[in-house]
């Protein structure tokens, strides 16, 4: 069954931060269309829905193309994605290499690899979907991934503060959003109830009634990332299901489970993170939107 869609009304907003990554500026005025969203990320079982109708293979589950990733050993072009592993203390978080690994036979099925799996984890966002599987899924749902304008405006929701929900963290000390708690990248308290991802809406939803669009999963959108924001991206659809191309990166928003103050102060409507195509890893997903226009 499709996520229920909550209308999002046309109009203008301020996009952008200077308060925190160089990469959220210039702070600048932007205008979407009238558009319908997903209330919550794709989850496992309706991605499980998706590939069950059309037998969909996702990125991760195909061999790697060796002509699109000259030099790299036969051994590492096998079926597999990125996991995350908590390293035994700290670590220089400058090096993300030392807690994300490449597992073989890792895919949406299989999150942390052959031995893992999804069973009772239904409502949690289907994770281990690389962009052209976002859009694939979007495409089959009648559906298309959101512009990056499209999502920030719908995760402020109105609202200008830092974050969705105000301009601390917490609101009288309950957290908001399923993010990091603890010392990352080893130790998780899971004071928010959970490690890893959490069912949708386990957390309190924005003021237009979604969920989840901070922290949880990262989401993709269809604009592809650049060093600073760039003119407007028209709201065409999502590009046909088709092989990836890794020079490419798309851009991501809303943080993850992942994201902690000391590392990742991405869970803010602002923030923005670059992520190649190709890449397929255990906290990113995604939800669609319609025009309504």
């Amino acid at each position: 069954m499709l996520t229920e869609l909550v209308p999002v009304p046309a109009g203008s907003f301020r996009m952008g931060s200077t308060s925190f990554y160089p990469e959220e500026a210039p702070i600048h005025t932007a205008t979407v269309g009238a558009f319908g969203i997903e209330r919550h990320p794709v989850t496992n079982a309706q991605f499980a829905e998706f590939v069950d109708a059309t037998g969909y293979v996702t990125v991760a589950e195909k061999p790697l193309d060796p002509a699109l990733y000259p030099g790299v050993a036969e051994a590492d072009l096998l079926p597999g994605a990125l996991v995350f592993r908590p390293t035994p203390g700290p670590v220089d978080l400058r090096d993300w290499r030392q807690w994300w690994d490449w597992a073989g036979g890792a895919n949406w099925r299989h999150p942390f690899g052959p031995g893992s799996d999804t069973a009772g984890r239904e409502d949690h966002p289907v994770v281990q979907v690389a962009y052209p599987d976002a859009a694939a899924y979007a495409r089959w749902a009648g559906r298309r991934l959101p512009t990056e304008a499209e999502w920030e405006y719908a995760a402020r929701a109105g609202s200008t503060t830092t974050y969705a929900w105000g301009e601390e963290p917490t609101v009288g000390g309950a957290l908001m959003a399923n993010t990091w708690q603890g010392r990352f990248p080893y130790r998780n308290d899971g004071a928010n109830g959970w490690v890893g991802t959490s069912p949708v809406g386990a957390f309190p939803p924005n003021g237009w009634g979604l969920v989840d669009m901070i922290g949880n999963v990262w989401e993709w959108t269809t604009t592809p990332f650049s060093a600073y924001h760039l003119p407007p991206q028209q709201n065409s659809c999502c590009p046909p299901p088709a092989d990836p191309d890794p020079s490419v990166s798309q851009t991501l928003k809303g943080g993850s489970h992942l994201c902690a103050p000391e590392y990742c102060h991405r869970y803010r409507p602002a923030a923005r993170s670059p992520q190649s195509q190709d890449s397929s890893t255990t906290h990113i997903g995604f939800r669609c939107v319609v025009d309504l226009d």
